[in-house]
């Protein structure tokens, strides 16, 4: 009987790594009267108005992260200082997201990566922990981490010490059954990664190494992740992104003409260690 060859993936997404051609990678796509007409983005800015470039009049009562009304005259503004105000408004209304913990700050980092990384890939270290983290403390039973505990204890070989390679079907097949990491969590609503990633496009799961000594064994799992920082039109459709200021001004940014900004591929990984005692 054979044994499995390392490192091997052992799951992949039907969802493709770098597929530029998704619906949230579109941008400068749609004019002033598509968004306003089809989207209904008519108000996206307290600073100014993206559409006539004209900066908005001082506030004179507290704003919320929905909307708001204003009073005043307006002034025209160039177009790059109008892409400055409303970036500069697009990384404050995130922090209504963002309060709390160790990832708090990177959805900032990542909006100024849109308005300055033409659409490059985006990679942290903060990114590679978050989903590190994520993975080991999930201890539900849809954890793909709990799932592949399962399997490498019923079907490793103990007497020939590996795990058999017809086996191997085995292990996507838990996988399928089980949940993908992602940030959907109560604490993810609070801590940045919700909306920095919150859900992911396509995953790949490999297993890297897989020791056995005596009745233990030690295997190392490898996940790389990716996310779309961008969004669709289904997106801005939905009741739950498009009452918030955030998202109709993202939307704005990213798919109107004028501007066009770039969303872009986030980027995550992580190693894990399964171990286990052989029964």
């Amino acid at each position: 009987m054979s044994s499995l060859s390392f490192p091997i993936l052992i799951f992949q997404t039907k969802n493709r790594m770098d597929d530029y051609s998704a619906k949230d990678m579109h941008y400068g796509d749609l004019t002033a009267e598509q968004l306003i007409t089809q989207y209904g983005l008519h108000y996206v800015s307290n600073k100014v108005d993206p559409y006539s470039l004209s900066r908005r009049a001082m506030v004179v009562q507290p704003q919320s992260m929905f909307c708001c009304q204003l009073y005043g005259r307006s002034e025209k503004v160039s177009r790059q200082h109008a892409i400055s105000l409303l970036f500069d408004e697009f990384r404050w209304l995130s922090r209504a997201f963002s309060f709390y913990g160790p990832y708090k700050y990177l959805i900032e980092k990542m909006i100024t990566h849109m308005q300055h990384g033409d659409g490059s890939p985006f990679s942290d270290s903060a990114l590679n922990k978050a989903l590190e983290e994520q993975i080991l403390s999930d201890n539900t039973r849809d954890s793909t981490r709990i799932r592949l505990e399962e399997v490498f204890n019923l079907l490793i070989d103990r007497d020939k010490k590996h795990y058999p390679a017809k086996e191997k079907d085995k292990l996507m097949n838990v996988i399928l059954d089980s949940k993908l990491p992602k940030f959907d969590r109560l604490q993810d609503s609070i801590n940045g990664m919700g909306i920095s990633v919150h859900d992911t496009w396509a995953t790949h799961i490999t297993l890297k190494s897989l020791q056995i000594n005596n009745s233990h064994y030690r295997a190392v799992i490898h996940y790389n992740v990716q996310d779309h920082f961008g969004l669709d039109s289904d997106d801005i459709l939905k009741t739950q992104f498009k009452q918030f200021q955030l998202f109709r001004l993202w939307f704005v940014l990213q798919r109107y003409t004028e501007f066009g900004f770039k969303p872009f591929m986030t980027n995550m990984e992580a190693s894990i260690e399964i171990s286990g005692k052989l029964t």
